[in-house]
């Protein structure tokens, strides 16, 4: 979406080659990158002049939920686990998600960074999320598909950290760095 389809539009909207449209959003992304305005379609909407939501909208069937993710959090929920998703994604990609996979009845609680003010990679969102969701980051297991958030998370104390080969399951495998990570969910289970 960012990397094609967003310049795509952006050279559209704007009369641009699409070399040019691609190098101006690229500095635009990387000027805000691992921010909060990073995460938010309302800033993307202003900042590029495009209605982002609708882009999304547009191609939201390429939306899908990864092999094993309804068993693994069937599984961790029928073993007691609370369940909780928490995302950078803004609010408004995070319900369209939701519309799309039918996940959100599988979480005890979905949180968008936004509701805290601050994404995941900053320090302080941890004691943010921790005002509002009590959790034991000794006993806690957290997925993610940024390097990134998964070091703040480890710096806050979360000691089990998976990271994801493949958060695209149409690209390649790509490096996690120190992190065990997970192919797919199953490699999570069985849950006790």
């Amino acid at each position: 979406f960012w990397q094609v389809y967003v310049p795509e539009r952006f050279a559209e909207r704007h009369g641009l080659a699409a070399g040019d449209a691609h190098a101006e959003c690229f500095r635009r992304y990387n000027a805000v990158h691992g921010t909060l305005a990073w995460y938010c379609v309302d800033y993307w909407s202003e900042a590029l002049n495009l209605d982002i939501v609708r882009l999304k909208e547009e191609v939201a069937h390429l939306i899908a939920v990864h092999p094993d993710v309804p068993e693994f959090l069937a599984a961790a929920r029928a073993a007691g686990k609370r369940v909780v998703m928490v995302t950078n994604a803004h609010h408004k990609s995070l319900a369209l998600k939701m519309r799309r996979t039918g996940l959100a009845a599988h979480f005890d609680a979905l949180y968008s960074a936004h509701e805290f003010g601050l994404a995941k990679e900053q320090p302080d969102f941890w004691d943010r999320l921790a005002e509002r969701e009590a959790f034991v980051p000794a006993r806690s297991l957290l997925v993610d598909d940024s390097l990134p958030v998964l070091r703040s998370a480890r710096a806050y104390g979360i000691a089990h950290l998976r990271a994801v080969y493949t958060p695209d399951t149409r690209q390649a495998t790509r490096d996690v760095a120190d992190f065990a990570a997970i192919h797919r969910f199953s490699d999570l289970m069985p849950i006790g």
